[in-house]
């Protein structure tokens, strides 16, 4: 495994199978990082288990070569996150990259009544999955419906919420961590979260910490790798 410690590439084999952990950076598209990588190791085949996106940023586990077929091996970890919740918002996407509406909060709003409000959603839930999402529905990506203003009937989903901590409560915003099952949109837990404290609530950051046991602290930066591959091949010259 690759650590943000590691220098020396040379000794890698990235068409053979590899798996490398990135700190995925703010604003990129796991698309664009599964991208650059590919163009700076060479190789076809690279993925990652488990897309982020763009406004969030944190943990991207990336495959290579052989080691794509190991994909189902990391589907089924669990996730963690940090993050914050804006309260006093709403918007279609449940965080900031649409028009956000803006909502009122009560007065009578303490912080009492938000960490008990927290273990509502704790333990096995139900989510319906957001309009602005990948998930795809009689072959269509949701994100794709709503940008043409539609929305269609989406079915609700179980996820497990092991921990959801408030970590620090500053109003409007309330900073959060969370344990969960796969399939759990951190957005619909801000947007569900907010609705039950009556105020609405949009995710306004996000950082992914782990997948399973991989750590983000264990990552590398996006620009380090590409650069330390740059300077291997250069190196060859």
């Amino acid at each position: 495994m690759i650590t943000n410690q590691t220098t020396d590439f040379s000794g890698f084999d990235f068409s053979a199978g590899q798996s490398i952990l990135i700190d995925k950076p703010l604003k990129f598209t796991s698309f664009k990082v599964i991208h650059l990588i590919r163009k700076a190791i060479n190789v076809k085949r690279v993925g990652h288990t488990g897309t982020l996106d763009p406004m969030a940023t944190g943990l991207l586990i990336i495959l290579t070569g052989k080691n794509t077929k190991k994909m189902n091996d990391f589907l089924d970890l669990d996730k963690s996150y940090s993050g914050t919740i804006l309260l006093g918002k709403s918007s279609p996407s449940m965080d900031t990259e649409t028009e956000m509406e803006s909502r009122e909060i009560p007065s009578d709003l303490s912080d009492n009544v938000i960490l008990k409000t927290r273990k509502r959603f704790l333990g096995n839930i139900s989510q319906i999955p957001p309009m602005y999402s990948a998930l795809k529905v009689n072959g269509k990506k949701l994100y794709e419906l709503a940008r043409k203003g539609k929305t269609i009937k989406r079915e609700p989903r179980r996820v497990n919420i092991s921990r959801f901590g408030i970590t620090k409560i500053d109003l409007p915003e309330i900073h959060f961590e969370v344990d969960c099952s796969k399939g759990t949109y951190i957005r619909v837990l801000a947007n569900d979260f907010g609705e039950t404290l009556g105020c609405g609530g949009v995710l306004s950051s996000l950082r992914r910490t782990a997948i399973g046991d991989y750590k983000v602290e264990n990552a590398m930066k996006l620009d380090d790798f590409i650069h330390n591959i740059s300077s291997l091949s250069k190196d060859k010259l």
